[in-house]
């Protein structure tokens, strides 16, 4: 059976710390949290785009648990927060998620933050989040920045709809067969990538995908925020040319034109009737590759006299 805590707002005992905030130069209280999981939303790189909420709940928290607790100190210290940090990464084991589960239930609340931007976006904090729901114990979202969308509404691709795959394979051949996978998912891919691997990927990306309009974004929101736009293969060449760039990454890839998705069909259509008519007349071809792609016969036909006729 879940368990479940009082969901009012602590009241703070005497010798209790006082949380604190500096921005703009001015101090400010931190109003108390009421028990629970608070999943907190932090910049990608430019400091100032965290909220003000965002700073109530890492000053108010109890102790904040971060990905790496070097990265947020800069954050913490940025803004004269002194919340105790506590390590919870990938590694963080279910004795770790147990112990934090615990505080919790016993009145505490918790930040969670990761490197960058909103946590669990390709890191490992769902785990503890699930444990938390499991528990009955209240999950508290705290918005704010994102890689993901900030890449998105610069990219000038297409925002109605978009599919988030996060990291590729490493192998190429895993990648290629991942692209070929989403690339037939409509709407705007969004992608993760290493710098060191992004010649790599947008190479195969290139070749298994073709000419879709694509952007790379980096170090977005910092000092050398760069947004590149082309062709993936114009992309492509240019960083086998340039090399690895540095920074974090996203990629982002535009869906196929109706025009590609017809060059690819009138491909798939004539590899089908070329293996076809190897061993059949070109009428059986026809008959024989109509029905499998249920496509009319007197079209499938006209093809396949046109590719018998390349061929002779």
């Amino acid at each position: 059976m879940s368990q479940r805590i009082d969901n009012r707002t602590k009241r703070r005992e005497p010798n209790e710390r006082v949380a604190t905030f500096t921005a703009f130069g001015l101090a400010a209280e931190a109003k108390p949290l009421s028990p629970g999981l608070y999943v907190v939303a932090t910049p990608i790189g430019n400091l100032q785009d965290v909220s003000f909420r965002a700073l109530n709940v890492l000053a108010a928290a109890d102790a904040i648990l971060a990905e790496d607790t070097r990265v947020t100190k800069t954050l913490l210290a940025h803004y004269g927060i002194t919340t105790p940090l506590v390590a919870y990464h990938e590694h963080s084991n279910d004795a770790v998620r147990e112990r934090m589960v615990h505080r919790i239930r016993e009145g505490q609340a918790l930040a969670l933050v990761s490197d960058a931007g909103t946590p669990l976006v390709s890191d490992p904090g769902y785990k503890l989040v699930q444990a938390a729901i499991e528990e009955g114990l209240p999950v508290t979202p705290i918005p704010g920045p994102s890689a993901v969308l900030t890449a998105l509404v610069a990219s000038g691709l297409p925002t109605d709809r978009f599919f988030f795959e996060g990291f590729l394979p490493p192998k190429s051949a895993a990648r290629r067969a991942r692209l070929a996978e989403i690339g037939t998912i409509p709407g705007t891919l969004m992608l993760f990538e290493g710098p060191h691997r992004l010649p790599e990927m947008l190479a195969d990306a290139a070749e298994v995908l073709g000419e879709r309009q694509a952007v790379v974004a980096r170090e977005l929101t910092k000092m050398f925020e760069t947004i590149r736009r082309g062709t993936l293969p114009d992309l492509a060449r240019q960083f086998a040319e340039e090399g690895p760039p540095k920074g974090e990454i996203v990629v982002l890839i535009g869906e196929a034109t109706k025009e590609m998705h017809a060059a690819e069909a009138d491909a798939a259509l004539d590899g089908k009737l070329e293996a076809a008519l190897k061993n059949h007349s070109i009428k059986d071809a026809a008959a024989l590759v109509a029905a499998e792609l249920d496509l009319p016969k007197r079209e499938v036909y006209a093809r396949a006299l046109a590719l018998a006729k390349k061929d002779a």
